[in-house]
């Protein structure tokens, strides 16, 4: 069955929703694993290493900078990010798993955070406020001993 991995379109390989790059920027290796398989773990090379740059990534510098603060740990020194897998017996489903962590994080880059406005409390929570602490002023009032 063809997916977005396999069979790029005239734009590109589609990592992430609006972000699209060349397949020869994308770096996929294979070698082999430590994960489950008996024998298969020593004849296989089912361990995948997905690896681009950051600087081939056609996103937008602020949301490169929320990537590289979101996953800073898949970031390499000279500036690639490096995504492996090796939880599944086949190279594809590794790839596959690959790809996918890497639409997480750029999907999650992609989102702007919200900006807080500050805001000013209302007239009724001051009143209520206000109110409480004359309530709780009273109750400690009456805790005192009134002989003067």
């Amino acid at each position: 069955m063809p997916d977005a991995h396999d069979s790029p379109t005239p734009s590109g390989l589609e990592l992430a929703p609006g972000v699209r790059v060349s397949p020869g920027l994308v770096e996929v290796s294979f070698s082999s694993s430590s994960g489950p398989g008996g024998q298969n773990v020593n004849k296989r090379a089912t361990r995948c290493q997905l690896r681009i740059a950051l600087a081939d990534l056609p996103m937008h510098p602020e949301a490169i900078q929320r990537l590289q603060h979101i996953a800073p740990h898949l970031i390499t020194p000279s500036g690639d990010v490096l995504i492996e897998a090796d939880d599944n017996r086949s190279q594809g489903r590794n790839r596959d798993a690959c790809f996918e962590k890497l639409r997480e994080i750029l999907i999650l880059a992609q989102k702007r955070p919200k900006v807080r406005k500050a805001t000013k409390p209302s007239r009724g929570s001051k009143e209520r406020r206000i109110e409480g602490k004359k309530r709780r002023s009273e109750i400690k009032k009456g805790r005192k001993n009134g002989f003067d």
